[in-house]
């Protein structure tokens, strides 16, 4: 089936040397690390495509990790494209024999049988409809083909300034919306654990998973920090970090911008660590495992967590943990980890740190405290959990409430 790879692309250009032809590298174009390329089986590339990849790669503004997820959904294309054996330029006058209307009816089916998440299912078209408008702006495959239909739509919002706002947005009629699930939802649409499950999550992988993995989801779940903030966590971080002047037992560290670690929509802030975590953290730095793996790639040195490889973790690797986690977690009787995902420590860390807070200051207090401390870059996305809170205590009022009724109306 088709691969995906990934090359370090150094750009270069011609120059005549003495009648001959020499490539220099080009200083004005920025290396890349990693830069996702597409394959078929029989080892040829997908050369429309690896270009597609170059070329937004070149786009400083848009991050590697964005880009590798777009890639990795054109590489499911691909391989859907070899199973169905089917040209990716094939536009006949049929509509249903289309090549980009059978592809969205396999997602859709895959969707309505479980087998994709909705949100899994409008990214994948979404990614697609973007490489065909590429595509068709390069002229690799005729602007006149009949691809889909575009159509306009308006989205209203508002700013924050509280005014009602209307934004034009062009879509097409391949388009799979994403449906949002009734009840509430925190960041990325996920819920946290309870405190019960939480604690037999960690036991488990303390004694069957990797221990990198195993601190890992220690540090989400008592620092709510982000799986990309979590794998660029630096060794000298740890070295420089300082006891909060304000809480006793706690250090801060800081992430963002000139840190090198990483932070959603690069926003400056520090992690909070409890002094127990901090001392765990530096000792498994400075462990004959961790410095085993340094070893054999001391360019790496830098970073806390290092795979068995001694390459810097990607959030594909834990993925591919999470996975095995996951089944070993069920056969193990931890049946909520059918649909854990690592981002649940950080809903998990969130809710538990804006109850406390609510118990202790104001909402307009909380709200600021838990938007600094997991560095939101908008206070509604903090809103969230203060609302999840409210809804989470009415409902168990509520049922209280029902139960002391039903018990009367039993009794009477």
């Amino acid at each position: 089936m088709a691969r995906l790879e990934y090359i370090r692309y150094r750009p270069k250009r011609p120059v005549i040397s003495s009648g001959s032809i020499e490539w220099v590298k080009e200083p004005s174009v920025r290396t890349v690390d990693r830069l996702p390329q597409i394959f078929w089986d029989d080892g040829q590339p997908w050369p429309e495509a690896n270009l597609f990849s170059l070329e937004v790669a070149r786009n400083r503004e848009v991050k590697i990790e964005t880009l590798t997820r777009l890639m990795e959904h054109l590489h499911k294309y691909a391989i859907w494209l070899e199973q169905e054996q089917i040209d990716w330029r094939h536009f006949p006058q049929t509509k249903a024999e289309r090549v980009l209307e059978r592809y969205r009816g396999e997602l859709v089916d895959s969707r309505d049988h479980g087998y994709l998440r909705p949100s899994t299912t409008t990214a994948r078209m979404r990614a697609a409809i973007r490489f065909y408008r590429y595509a068709a702006g390069r002229q690799f495959i005729s602007r006149d083909a009949p691809k889909w239909q575009d159509k306009a739509v308006v989205v209203r919002y508002f700013d924050t300034a509280g005014f009602e706002r209307t934004m034009n947005r062009l879509t097409t009629d391949l388009s799979i919306p994403n449906r949002a699930r009734p009840g509430l939802r925190l960041e990325d649409g996920l819920l946290p654990i309870s405190r019960q499950h939480m604690t037999e999550l960690l036991q488990f992988a303390k004694e069957n998973c990797s221990e990198e993995l195993h601190l890992m989801l220690m540090v989400g779940f008592f620092t709510g920090a982000r799986l990309g903030t979590i794998t660029t966590l630096r060794v000298q971080a740890l070295e420089d970090a300082l006891r909060d002047p304000d809480v006793s037992g706690m250090w801060s560290i800081p992430v963002g911008p000139g840190t090198g670690i990483a932070t959603k929509f690069d926003v400056e802030g520090h992690l909070m660590i409890p002094d127990e975590w901090m001392t765990m953290l530096k000792k498994y730095a400075a462990s004959p495992r961790r410095l085993d793996r340094v070893i054999k790639a001391p360019q790496n040195m830098s970073y806390l967590f290092l795979t068995r490889h001694s390459n810097p973790y990607s959030v594909a690797a834990v993925d591919r943990e999470m996975v095995t986690l996951r089944r070993s977690g069920q056969a193990a009787g931890l049946k909520f980890l059918q649909a854990f995902k690592f981002h649940q420590t950080r809903a998990t860390f969130g809710t538990w740190l804006a109850t406390i807070c609510l118990e202790k200051a104001s909402v307009k207090a909380s709200v600021e405290f838990v938007k600094r401390a997991m560095h939101h870059k908008d206070a509604s996305t903090t809103f969230r959990y203060i609302t999840f809170i409210e809804h989470t205590e009415a409902k168990i009022e509520v049922a209280n409430a029902f139960t002391q009724a039903f018990l009367g109306l039993q009794t009477r």
